[in-house]
């Protein structure tokens, strides 16, 4: 029998839920869970992603949890395992994010409009774009800085639209110096819309540390999202690699 009530406990795969037509079967969400914005103002908050109200979800009683080994709490995922059926997703690369939208499509009862979906988002994704020699520091957090080194989804999508990461050497989300920037000399650095909310005001912080690179303002959703938001991923990174060869010519 296919879930009825649905608690999703990551942004990303809330919103693929929603894609997939559950708006009824779900029940619960996170407080950062915020597309699509007119399907979920009337859902119950169960808390943040890492920071679960689990006497909420208990009240709600669910019959399926969809959550991420990365984003929620082992402790918490623990425990609501030990009560309910819950699928965990690992999602690091654009093949991951495939696989997973596949699979939580046979979970809830919507194979085949999941198959359809990842093939979509396969054929855009993947069209054979040629890595550019531009190398780029991603950065997520400030005080301290942190980039999405290799290992992480963000990596794996950087390197699909285009670019080469310039922390590859390094693993998951490391803090990082200004004079790690220094020392690798990005020749852009793209500032993220999420999780910090980086904006115009910190480019020029940022400019001088590293005066010869490019400095831009990314939407990390476009980055970051592994669920149905891949959709509009190419087109965003097509415009931004137009605009940053405009912008050099």
């Amino acid at each position: 029998m296919c879930p009825q009530r649905i608690i999703s406990l990551v942004p990303s795969q809330t919103e693929l839920l929603f894609d997939l037509g559950l708006d009824n079967e779900v029940v619960g969400i996170t407080k950062f869970c915020i597309h699509p914005a007119d399907k979920v103002t009337n859902k119950c908050i169960i808390g943040g992603t890492k920071t679960l109200n689990i006497s909420k979800i208990k009240e709600l009683n669910p019959d399926f949890i969809l959550a991420n080994k990365e984003e929620n709490s082992q402790e918490q995922i623990d425990e609501l395992q030990g009560r309910y059926p819950v699928l965990v997703t690992d999602v690091i690369t654009v093949s991951d994010a495939l696989a997973m939208i596949r699979e939580v499509g046979d979970r809830i009862g919507k194979r085949q409009e999941a198959v359809d979906l990842a093939q979509q988002i396969g054929d855009a994704l993947c069209s054979g774009t040629v890595l550019s020699p531009q190398r780029v520091a991603y950065l997520i957090w400030r005080n301290p800085f942190m980039v999405a080194a290799d290992q992480t989804f963000i990596h794996s999508m950087l390197e699909v639209a285009g670019f080469s990461n310039a922390f590859s050497h390094r693993t998951r989300y490391p803090e990082i110096t200004a004079e790690d920037l220094q020392t690798v000399k990005p020749d852009l650095l793209f500032l993220s819309s999420e999780p910090y909310p980086f904006s115009e005001k910190h480019i020029a912080e940022l400019q001088a540390i590293c005066p010869d690179t490019r400095i831009v303002l990314v939407d990390g959703e476009l980055f970051s999202w592994y669920g149905s938001r891949l959709l509009r991923s190419s087109d965003y990174f097509r415009k931004l690699r137009t605009e940053l060869a405009a912008s050099q010519s």
